[in-house]
């Protein structure tokens, strides 16, 4: 199961999601600067142990588009085929609104070359959650929550 197909799935995999750990406890705040937030969890997975996913924001949401960048990584545990682990770069604006919250704040965060767009609103200061394309957070939604390390 390919990451970029998760958010076709979560929905589903939120429901299934006995699997699902909490959130992960590597630091590296030796590298971390004002204009840098890593975000850290484990989503459920329905063939695995969880997906491992860290995602690094750099810039701040008043930054010029160039300047906001991201990097995200996901990994598998103990997923029967081992597929390898899934690095996506690219850069990351600040929308506003969703369906249900038109004060949300969002994250689109599109990856460079090929890649599908990430959606994760901000629920707090420290909370990013995994939504879908329309903006639109999935039943379960805490398991699809990273938060800052």
């Amino acid at each position: 199961m390919q990451f970029r197909s998760l958010l076709a799935g979560s929905a589903m995999l939120a429901l299934l999601a006995g699997c699902a750990a909490g959130p992960t406890d590597q630091r590296d705040d030796a590298g971390m600067t004002a204009s840098q937030a890593n975000y850290q969890g484990t989503l459920p997975c329905r063939n695995c142990d969880g997906i491992d996913l860290d995602v690094t924001l750099v810039g701040e949401e008043m930054s010029a588009p160039e300047e906001r960048t991201f990097t995200l990584d996901a990994t598998y545990r103990n997923h029967p085929q081992t597929p390898p682990d899934e690095n996506y770069a690219g850069n990351w604006e600040v929308l506003t609104g969703t369906p249900s919250d038109p004060d949300a704040t969002v994250y689109e965060l599109t990856p460079n070359g090929d890649g599908q767009i990430y959606y994760f609103q901000r629920i707090d200061e420290r909370t990013l959650e995994l939504i879908d394309p329309e903006r639109r957070r999935f039943e379960n939604g805490e398991m699809l929550q990273l938060q800052r390390q």
